[in-house]
């Protein structure tokens, strides 16, 4: 059992030999238990109000960005189309977004916030809010800004920023 000091890697876990990093050290693991950790607080919290995190997403994309086409919103949001497609007709079941044709594209379809959805931000607010000083308190307001300024660099890494993988 390890101690933690395996003298075999380097400080980000790369193995002394080939083999992988350890998986402490694996950027796409930690950053899956690092959400994971954080959206155990706020799944529990928006199931109270009635909402997947899911659904939550495009509700806060529409009210940030107003009216968008359903593309758009699944961009923004990180869901699937074909998943946004089935939320979309839950979420206007629900009044929380409205739909309605492109007036100059009739195959666009475009996605509003409704005062239902405005309604369930309005109710959702205080308890993600009380998460947030948590969190807050745990890590530190300039800590966690700092975190959210690495995390918006890291997201704008594009694979054209990758380097050529050399040729043997």
């Amino acid at each position: 059992m390890s101690d933690g000091n395996d003298s075999s890697r380097d400080e980000v876990g790369h193995g002394a030999g080939t083999g992988p990093r350890a998986v402490r050290y694996s950027l796409p693991i930690a950053l899956l238990r690092a959400r994971e950790a954080v959206m155990s607080h706020f799944r529990p919290m928006l199931a109270a109000h009635g909402v997947t995190e899911q659904q939550w997403r495009v509700i806060r994309v529409l009210k940030e960005a107003g009216t968008l086409d359903a593309s758009e919103v699944a961009e923004r949001a990180f869901i699937l189309a074909p998943s946004l497609t089935r939320m979309i007709r839950s979420l206007e079941e629900r009044n929380f977004i409205s739909k309605h044709k492109d007036s100059s594209d009739g195959r666009r379809v475009l996605l509003t916030l409704a005062p239902a959805g405005e309604a369930i931000i309005k109710d959702v607010l205080p308890d993600s809010q009380a998460i947030y000083d948590a969190l807050e308190e745990k890590f530190g307001k300039a800590r966690l800004g700092e975190l959210l300024e690495l995390l918006d660099e890291l997201a704008a890494w594009s694979r054209d920023d990758e380097p050529a993988c050399a040729e043997e």
